[in-house]
């Protein structure tokens, strides 16, 4: 009965590790579009060059 639950056990970690993982590939991939949109819609700098979108 012990090796069933522990078998048990592992399918439900594995399976909510799977779902961890398809949900941040998710949001990696919003953030990509949104750093992607912001890379060509920067806005112009001073002296008309075109400056960054971020500040780093």
């Amino acid at each position: 009965m012990v090796p069933l639950i522990l078998v048990l056990i592992l399918i439900l970690i594995l399976f909510g590790a799977g779902f961890a993982v398809k949900a941040l590939m998710w949001v990696a991939l919003a953030l990509l579009v949104l750093w992607l949109l912001g890379f060509v819609a920067r806005s112009n700098g001073p002296g008309g060059r075109r400056g960054r979108w971020y500040r780093w």
